[in-house]
């Protein structure tokens, strides 16, 4: 069954070759749901991220994470700890083939929500692009600590 979920979203991106960091953090509703040992996390872009029109959706398993994005901007990313998958990227200027290498994963989730953190490398080519991390917190909507 598909839960109501309050999720907070924070993610930061550092560039080695400008020393520039950007960082993003907001709060969004969504929806949680289990599938066999998988979890579900999905919930729509707005504005504030640059990727409205987009919907977002995690499949998280305890080694493997997929990030899902479909809408204006379709891409899938493969996080799995010690691993580079290829991923791609695919904008109204073309398709972008990324490497993405994991170094650290978090999961502690249950039925009614947690955390999720990933650190992950971005190449280019073979050629480090940015050091990103995103951090998610999941909560049942209207329940309260």
């Amino acid at each position: 069954m598909k839960k109501d979920v309050l999720i907070y979203v924070k993610g930061t991106q550092e560039y080695p070759i400008n020393s520039f960091e950007n960082s993003i953090e907001f709060f969004t509703e969504g929806k949680f749901y289990k599938k066999g040992e998988s979890y579900f996390v999905t919930y729509k872009e707005s504005e504030l991220t640059g990727l409205a029109g987009t919907t977002t959706t995690f499949k998280i398993q305890p080694d493997l994470i997929t990030l899902i994005r479909w809408g204006d901007v379709t891409s899938t990313f493969i996080f799995e700890p010690g691993k580079r998958h290829i991923s791609t990227y695919i904008t109204d200027q073309g398709v972008i083939m990324i490497g993405v290498y994991t170094k650290k994963m978090k999961v502690d989730l249950d039925d009614s929500g947690g955390e999720v953190l990933v650190e992950y490398a971005i190449d280019l080519d073979s050629h480090m692009m940015s050091e990103n991390d995103f951090l998610l917190k999941i909560k049942e909507a209207g329940v309260k600590n």
